[in-house]
């Protein structure tokens, strides 16, 4: 099964470089069967751009967290406590397995109307 997730462009791109290893989520989906993520690149981009294979999804204490996760966060610790505020639980969905599609897709491609908030089954 996989999953489509909206990603700020920079971080996308991050991913896709190999740069960024982890994707912060501040809630995470339930279904066990997901293997891959499909990345929506959200606006100005707003087209899916590459996906990952889930290495694995660490969910701790958003201190323990970011200990197990900073080296390869692709992101700063201030960016990292906005974002977490007010959660005492946070997710990191580790990154294997990059492809970065040679073309943009449009949602419709995957049977999606609009960009999800968060995240969409798919």
């Amino acid at each position: 099964m996989k999953v489509l997730l909206s990603i700020k462009p920079k971080y996308a791109e991050m991913i896709l470089s190999g740069e960024k290893k982890y994707e912060f989520r501040r809630t995470i989906f339930k279904k066990p069967d997901v293997r891959k993520i499909v990345i929506y690149a959200s606006s100005p981009v707003s087209k899916v751009i590459g996906e990952f294979e889930i290495d694995d999804i660490l969910s701790f204490d958003i201190t323990e967290l970011w200990l197990l996760t900073m080296d390869s966060a692709g992101i700063d610790k201030e960016y990292y406590d906005s974002y977490f505020s007010g959660k005492e639980v946070g997710h990191a969905i580790k990154v294997k397995k990059v492809k970065k599609y040679p073309k943009h897709k449009d949602l419709r491609e995957f049977n999606v109307k609009r960009a999800p908030q968060s995240f969409a089954y798919i």
